[in-house]
């Protein structure tokens, strides 16, 4: 007599579709595991020479024009599943390692450590470079034009609260002996860490413009809690990190990075706590050296123009005429007399291309000074 199996019950497995017993499929992981390592081993052999020949010519260890043309590469040769933030990660690292074996970098930082800008240095160099705490933007600038770091890495703007003017002002300063080498985009989340439950908040640390990202969500969340101000998000943390030391009971915490947390021993009680999810700060690499053209590149350029009527409309019809879209502009107080404007524009394209080397000189015309920041390849992903 046969019986008839309930509605709700599948059928058991046949041999042919049954998946592969689960030691058979780590001993397969395992051999791919093994040839990984081979072929990673026989790809830095080949970088270990790359090093040599780049020394006995002078050419810079980190090309971001390179940088680019590789992940191009391996991003378009992938098929999945893995997605390609992934395969990004792995070779950031991959290049990261070959950077050590070529010549070890050290990179400056706007610190204390676990700030964004370490964050993003990190993303950008992975972590197998060193890394300096350089405590100021202008120290970075300093520090990278007397060969001190190999590269310096600055915030420029945020989508949120805009230029920064910090770093506006030591472009300014330098005026171009420390260059453009390469922009850097990362999603900032914002995320409340402390060491306490998060219903025994009461005093958290954090910048006032990290608290004015989070506003809303701090008047949901905590309405009532005392909100300190510090410099930067990391010396929050350290700040939250001793008063909790002192007085567990205090109720202490911070907004600040995962990694800052991770640094300085505070745990995550709530992540991603921005008003805004979208809220993206955009860094520079800024070098000794110019960067190549990749085929997708950004111009930065700064200029003070005549103090005359259209003086700014004439320098920007200039690039209007030659074809170049100019996807950013930012002012600053010139520093050398009242109400004389130093601007700070994007130019797409590198300034060895035709049409925007043209259009430089021709605004030249139109300018008291004129200053090429640095050309390099456009970020296309956000890490």
């Amino acid at each position: 007599m046969m019986t008839l199996m309930p509605p709700d019950q599948t059928a058991p497995n046949t041999p042919e579709s049954r998946p592969p017993p689960l030691d058979d499929l780590r001993r397969r992981i395992d051999e791919i595991d093994r040839r990984l390592v081979e072929l990673l081993n026989e790809r830095a052999s080949i970088v270990v020479d790359v090093g040599r020949s780049k020394r006995a010519s002078g050419a810079p260890i980190y090309a971001p024009h390179r940088e680019a043309a590789v992940l191009e590469k391996v991003l378009s040769a992938s098929r999945g599943p893995l997605p390609a933030r992934t395969i990004e990660a792995i070779y950031r690292e991959l290049m990261s390692g070959s950077f050590a074996l070529e010549q070890p970098l050290r990179i400056g930082y706007l610190g204390p450590q676990g700030s964004f800008s370490h964050q993003a240095a990190v993303l950008q160099f992975g972590s197998s470079v060193s890394f300096e705490d350089l405590h100021t933007i202008g120290g970075v600038f300093t520090e990278v034009r007397r060969a001190h770091v190999d590269y310096g890495l600055v915030p420029i703007e945020n989508s949120t609260g805009g230029g920064i003017v910090e770093t506006l002002d030591a472009f300014r300063e330098s005026r171009a002996e420390a260059t453009i080498y390469a922009e850097v985009l990362i999603n900032i989340h914002h995320n409340l860490l402390g060491a306490c439950e998060p219903r025994d908040v009461r005093r958290i640390h954090s910048k006032p413009e990290i608290f004015s990202q989070c506003r809303q969500w701090l008047t949901t969340q905590y309405p009532r809690a005392e909100l300190i101000a510090s410099p930067s998000s990391s010396r929050a943390v350290i700040d939250a990190r001793s008063e909790l030391d002192a007085d567990p009971a205090r109720g202490s915490a911070a907004i600040a990075s995962l990694l800052a947390g991770q640094l300085h021993g505070l745990e995550p009680l709530f992540e991603k706590i921005e008003d805004n999810p979208n809220n993206i700060t955009r860094f520079f690499v800024i070098s000794r050296q110019r960067a190549e053209l990749s085929g997708d590149d950004k111009t930065s350029i700064m200029f003070q123009t005549d103090d005359k009527p259209g003086a700014l409309v004439r320098v920007l019809s200039v690039f209007d005429r030659a074809g170049v879209n100019l996807s950013h502009i930012d002012k600053r107080p010139s520093g050398r007399e009242n109400w004389t404007y130093t601007f700070f524009i994007d130019a797409q394209g590198h300034r060895d291309d035709a049409r925007v080397r043209g259009a430089i000189e021709e605004a030249s015309a139109h300018c008291v000074d004129l200053i090429v920041l640095g050309s390099y390849p456009r970020a296309k992903r956000i890490l």
